[in-house]
C-alpha cells in the first residue's frame, strides 16, 4: 500500500531508541509516558517546519536580529484518552499565544462507530493553524471523526500528528482528509483481526496509565 504524499515518517536513530522503548513490553509506565513526550516533540517539530511565517526583528544584547515568528495562532488538539499525553511536549514548542482544544472519542456499542463524548474548541479557528494529536491511527476511525469535527470550525489548517499508524489507517485519514498533512514517527506493517497494530506497541493508553505494581509482601 503506497505511502501518500500528505505523510510524513521520522526517519532518524534518535527517534528509534524513543520507538524501541516504547514497542517493548517491559517497559514501566513512567518511562513509556517519557518516550512519548520526547516522540512527540520529534514528530512535533518534523509536523510543522513550514509552518507559515512572518518576519521581524528583535534587539539582542549586541545589535538588532532579524527573526521569524509563526504568522497564525496554533491551536492544538489532543483525542482523549491517549492523546493527552502528548498535549505537554507539543505546548513546550508552542509560542505563549497558542490554545488548546480537547475532544473525547469513544466506540459506541450498538453502531460500533466512533462517537463523541467530550468536545471543548475555541470556536473561532478560521486564522489558526490546528494540530491534533492521537497516539495511535490504527484503522483510522476515530482520527477521521476526529478531524471531521474539527473542520467543521474551518481552521485555516489542520495536521494530524501520531506516534504510530497501521498503512490501514493511514489510508483512511488520507481519504478522508486529503487536505490534511499527517506526521507520524512509524508506520507499521499491517492491522490483526482485532485491529491492533502489528508489531505496535500494545494498548497505548493502557501502558501510559497503568497503576505502578505494589512490592510483594
Amino acid at each position: 500500500m503506497p505511502t501518500p504524499e500528505t505523510v510524513r515518517v521520522l526517519d532518524s536513530t534518535l527517534a528509534d531508541e524513543h520507538l524501541a522503548i516504547l514497542r517493548d513490553r517491559d517497559t514501566p509506565s513512567p518511562a513509556f509516558r517519557r518516550a512519548v513526550g520526547c516522540l512527540t516533540t520529534l514528530a512535533i517539530a518534523e509536523s510543522l517546519r513550514d509552518l507559515a511565517a512572518e518576519p521581524g526583528t528583535v534587539q539582542t544584547p549586541l545589535a538588532t536580529a532579524p527573526v521569524r515568528r509563526a504568522a497564525r495562532r496554533i491551536t492544538v488538539i489532543p483525542i482523549l484518552r491517549a492523546g493527552l499525553a502528548m498535549l505537554d511536549p507539543a505546548l513546550a514548542l508552542m509560542p505563549d499565544r497558542a490554545r488548546v482544544g480537547f475532544l473525547g472519542m469513544a466506540r459506541d456499542e450498538e453502531t460500533l462507530r466512533p462517537r463523541v463524548y467530550l468536545e471543548s474548541i475555541p470556536d473561532d479557528l478560521s486564522d489558526d493553524d490546528v494540530v491534533a494529536l492521537d497516539v495511535m491511527i490504527a484503522t483510522g476511525g476515530s482520527s477521521v471523526a476526529a478531524l471531521d469535527e474539527i473542520a467543521k470550525l474551518r481552521p485555516a489548517t489542520l495536521r494530524l500528528v501520531g506516534l504510530l499508524a497501521a498503512p490501514e489507517g493511514i489510508a483512511r485519514v488520507a481519504d478522508a482528509h486529503p487536505d490534511v498533512s499527517l506526521t507520524v514517527a512509524a508506520l507499521d506493517e499491517r492491522l490483526n483481526d482485532r485491529g491492533f497494530i502489528v508489531p505496535g506497541l500494545g494498548d497505548a493508553g493502557d501502558r501510559l496509565y497503568a497503576p505502578a505494581r505494589l512490592p510483594a509482601h
